[in-house]
């Protein structure tokens, strides 16, 4: 007896439908959302330009045959480059991914929303350069961050409940998606196209998350959404050439992403799209540092001004608690050596300690020269982590989204100090009027990285306004930026 496969095409997974309407549909109102991508905006491009002082990140920048040109092709900020789309969109998402200090968004799966920044800048400035070439009107920058908030809210709402760590894979699968989708309405496919791009998001083969966690930490957690990013570039110009897509790409038994890569589980969702993730996003204004461990290195930085007034120093203590949420212990409860600046600023451990002793917490910190100091590992034996069940339920809570961490310091005397607990980082939403003008301070120090004051002038003129920078066409504010 035999059973015949029915070849009968199904119609499109529900998920890839909802993602297309709320690309090609929603008209985004909110006034918050847009003026919080404006502070994503110069912050993420701000961690860009840090990342430019790196040579293991520019190493790995420009493009693919050295010399080639690419008239009316994307420019990467901050320097001489101008590639194709795809390759532009790589670079862009290398550099402002590089240094962990760009935004993020912490649900059952974390990431960084403003990795999408590579493809919808890089997009946007080819789009833009072609038209001006044309005799047509550029892109503004105002639909940089329209793209911005809707890249945000697919990427975050997707994260919200459902866990791709948990089997294994990366959380750019996220951008390569939300990219995918908003670079798709950029370059203007239609709907039956936007689907085909997505599913072919889903059908690619997805990051493990290997380099992540120990014992394999690694710099490609620093590049890996530039190329997320630029792939999702890839896609949609396949789609807008009329590639075929994969309607059941989640649901197909045996062959679909639910079955291959979810353990049989289907998404869940907690909210339909809007605008509810940039408004929420979580800067990370004061250390460049998994987010994770944010609220406990500003727990540090203040029992190191504790131990000053106390006339101690890290050399005086014994031991120290850190009472935190359950994801926090999952990825950043390290014990043993670090071997490289990747395994260090994913190690809570590490980023505690170097504040404790030299009362700073900054991207040079990660490096070798630094870590070679002899307190910091013994320093790092005396941290021990625990969960506290209602810090995780907070964690959780969509109206509280806190990243609790409360800090315990016991002397080689017997003495404890008090605990300082701080729940919710300055990058929170419920500190971002504290957080702003320290984002703002971020950037310009930022821009002084790499340009000359006159320049750094212009482009602050041009960007700190809100109604000024969404005026601008995208390719003349990215000409003030090289």
């Amino acid at each position: 007896m035999s059973s015949h496969i029915s070849n009968n095409r199904p119609n499109p997974d529900q998920v890839l439908i909802d993602i297309a309407d709320y690309i090609l549909g929603y008209e985004i109102k909110s006034e918050l959302a847009l003026k919080t991508a404006h502070y994503c905006f110069l912050d993420t491009i701000g961690c860009g330009f840090e990342a430019l002082t790196y040579p293991a990140c520019t190493k790995l920048l420009g493009p693919i045959v050295p010399g080639t040109q690419v008239p009316n092709g994307a420019k990467v900020p901050g320097t001489s480059y101008q590639l194709d789309p795809i390759q532009a969109a790589f670079n862009i998402g290398a550099m402002v991914r590089w240094l962990d200090f760009n935004d993020t968004w912490l649900a059952a799966e974390w990431g960084h929303p403003s990795d999408n920044l590579g493809g919808i800048l890089a997009v946007s400035d080819w789009i833009s350069r072609n038209r001006v070439s044309e005799g047509k009107e550029p892109l503004l920058m105002i639909e940089v961050l329209q793209a911005m908030v809707m890249a945000h809210e697919v990427q975050g709402v997707l994260a919200l409940e459902n866990s791709f760590n948990k089997v294994g894979l990366d959380h750019v699968i996220l951008v390569k998606v939300a990219s995918t989708a908003v670079v798709g309405k950029l370059l203007g496919l239609n709907k039956e196209e936007l689907i085909n791009a997505i599913s072919l998001a889903f059908v690619d083969g997805q990051s493990l998350r290997t380099y992540r966690h120990a014992p394999n930490t690694g710099s490609r957690k620093s590049w890996a959404a530039g190329d997320a990013t630029s792939r999702a570039v890839r896609l949609a110009l396949i789609a807008q050439k009329g590639e075929m897509g994969y309607p059941s790409v989640l649901t197909a038994p045996v062959w679909g992403f639910y079955d291959v890569s979810f353990k049989g589980n289907q998404f869940k969702f907690q909210r339909p799209y809007g605008t509810y993730v940039m408004e929420n996003v979580l800067f990370k204004i004061s250390f460049p540092a998994e987010f994770h461990s944010q609220t406990a290195v500003e727990a540090a930085m203040t029992l190191y001004q504790k131990l000053k007034e106390l006339g101690k120093s890290s050399e005086d203590i014994k031991s120290i608690k850190i009472r935190t949420h359950e994801a926090a212990i999952r990825i950043i409860d390290k014990k043993g050596p670090l071997h490289n600046p990747a395994d260090r600023d994913h190690a809570i451990q590490y980023m505690v300690a170097v504040p404790l002793i030299f009362g700073r917490l900054t991207a040079a910190d990660y490096e070798d020269n630094i870590a070679s100091d002899p307190r910091i590992d013994k320093l790092r034996e005396k941290i021990t982590c625990f969960e506290d069940p209602q810090f995780t339920v907070d964690y959780h809570d969509p109206e509280k989204r806190s990243i609790a961490n409360a800090l315990t310091v016991e002397l080689n005397d017997g003495s404890i100090l008090n605990e300082v607990i701080v729940e919710y980082p300055i990058g929170h939403r419920t500190r971002r009027e504290e957080g702003i003008p320290k984002l703002i301070e971020k950037y310009k120090i930022n821009l002084a990285r790499v340009f000359a004051e006159k320049q750094q002038k212009n482009i602050l003129q041009k960007t700190l306004d809100y109604d000024t920078i969404i005026q601008i066409p995208v390719h003349e504010l990215v000409d003030e930026m090289v």
